[in-house]
């Protein structure tokens, strides 16, 4: 079955709002009162925990039915959340959901770096219909994600290592996806110089 188009703001809903759920939370979750700071923070990790395994489940499966496709990124995004959030549940350790991020920005790096090894880009595959370019301009553009993914791994372990539940919270909730934003935003440059004309975009996917 084709793949469906979807309204751009409902994707952007669907992409931010698990985020802004597990956010709130844990600023709202109900913690019994006395508990020493730490104590405090894990009860709020564990019950946004709760809350944001089913909520990212079911922003995949609204996308899936509203496009009948589902993204890899999406999917593997997914899949850490489920082990890790599980782990975290389980082991009542949140260790876990907050070296998410790092083990999913590696990951992504990994795939990335892989294909540039086999001098591919595997972001074209993903990609392309949106931003026709040069081939030269897909590697460049896979080489500065890997670059970027592997600097937000090692920041997430930085702040979560150092700085608090709740300062990493924010830095998930806010920094985050403002930083990936304005990756994404430095890179217009680049997109407009290895741009391909329309035709171009279309004849070289049926090459």
């Amino acid at each position: 079955m084709a793949e469906r188009k979807i309204n751009p703001i409902l994707k952007i809903v669907l992409e931010i709002g698990p985020i802004a759920v597990f956010f709130l939370a844990y600023r709202w979750a109900p913690v019994p009162e006395g508990l020493e700071t730490i104590e405090r923070q894990l009860e709020q990790i564990l019950f946004s925990t709760k809350v944001f395994i089913p909520t990212i489940l079911a922003s995949l499966g609204i996308s899936y039915m509203l496009t009948r496709k589902l993204p890899k990124m999406a999917v593997i995004t997914a899949i850490v959340v489920v082990i890790f959030g599980g782990l975290t549940l389980i082991l009542k350790d949140d260790t876990f959901v907050k070296m998410k991020p790092t083990i999913l920005y590696t990951i992504f790096a990994g795939i990335l770096a892989f294909g540039l090894a086999r001098g591919q880009s595997y972001l074209k595959y993903l990609m392309e219909e949106l931003l026709p370019m040069e081939r030269e301009g897909w590697m460049k553009l896979t080489r500065r994600f890997v670059v970027f993914y592997l600097i937000l791994a090692v920041v997430n372990e930085i702040v979560w290592r150092g700085f608090g539940t709740d300062m990493w919270v924010n830095f998930r909730t806010f920094i985050l996806p403002i930083a990936n934003f304005g990756f994404i935003m430095a890179q217009v440059p680049m997109f407009q110089r290895y741009a391909l004309p329309p035709e171009a975009g279309e004849s070289g996917e049926g090459a």
